[in-house]
């Protein structure tokens, strides 16, 4: 007997029941079911006494299984979208966040200089210096991580995108050795999640994604902020604009901090579940 659409429904609500909320549930079953089968959300809806082959049925099978032990499931099915661009992820980059699409959304809004030199620190997927790239005309785009196993994922990415990103694989935290052209924008996604911090997280993400791209020690949480700070003296041009995402506990001291180093005009953003999210900042 050949499984339908409606049974491999069932077997997702009842054995991963308790894991997660209903919602995610379905969210899960629908992105099954358009990456195996092909399926559009309409078209899933219409055809739920549909039946389904052995193999097929055992690759979703698999993707329950996975699920069932937290493993995130734009790891299992390999991509994600951001921005509205596809990316490829795995363990070793972190899953991109709506709050980063905000964060970019921030910066191409912004943009009114021709042909920016932009350089990002902390590349991952790529999704931010990609995106950027994607729809800032003739930006100039430079990203920087200690990880060539990120860079290695973000230049398949940008090469699928059809982009062109000049990754350079360095450790800002010992940025005096990083030799880039002067930058109208920098911009940072870095780790600042707090250790004393993990217990409040999901196993999904503990488990499955880099602390290096996460984490920092409690008793220098703004490590990376500082350093990158100076590295913007140093490479910004004068009037250029830095934007970073930050730890919401962290809104006032990171301005201050900026502040103390030299920038200007430092805006502190919301992101849309009313938390201290970004910083824009000016160099003067």
């Amino acid at each position: 007997m050949r499984s339908t659409l409606h049974h491999i429904k069932n077997i997702f609500s009842t054995e991963l029941n308790g894991i997660y909320p209903d919602t995610e549930i379905s969210s899960f079953f629908r992105i099954t079911a358009e990456e195996i089968l092909g399926m559009t959300p309409v078209e899933i809806h219409l055809n739920m006494s549909a039946e389904i082959d052995e193999n097929k049925f055992a690759q979703i099978n698999k993707i329950v299984d996975d699920l069932k032990h937290e493993k995130p499931i734009q790891y299992i099915i390999g991509h994600t979208e951001f921005y509205e661009l596809k990316f490829n992820v795995n363990e070793n980059v972190l899953i991109p966040r709506p709050e980063t699409e905000e964060l970019v959304n921030w910066i191409i809004t912004d943009s009114v200089i021709n042909n920016p030199v932009i350089i990002d620190i902390g590349t991952g997927s790529g999704c931010i210096p990609i995106s950027l790239a994607k729809n800032i005309v003739n930006a100039d785009v430079k990203s920087i991580d200690i990880s060539e196993r990120a860079i290695e994922i973000a230049k398949v990415n940008a090469e699928q995108n059809n982009v062109n990103v000049d990754f350079i694989n360095a450790d800002i935290l010992d940025h005096s050795k990083i030799v880039i052209p002067r930058a109208d924008v920098i911009v940072s996604n870095p780790p600042y999640i707090r250790d004393s911090e993990k217990s409040e997280m999901s196993n999904n993400v503990l488990d499955n994604e880099p602390h290096l791209a996460l984490f920092v020690d409690d008793n220098d949480p703004l490590i990376f902020y500082k350093s990158i700070a100076d590295f913007g003296i140093e490479n910004l041009k004068k009037g250029g604009t830095l934007y970073l995402e930050i730890n919401e506990a962290f809104g006032k001291e990171t301005c201050d901090m900026l502040c103390e180093k030299g920038y200007v005009e430092c805006v502190l953003r919301k992101d849309l579940f009313g938390k201290d999210r970004m910083i824009k900042a000016t160099r003067s």
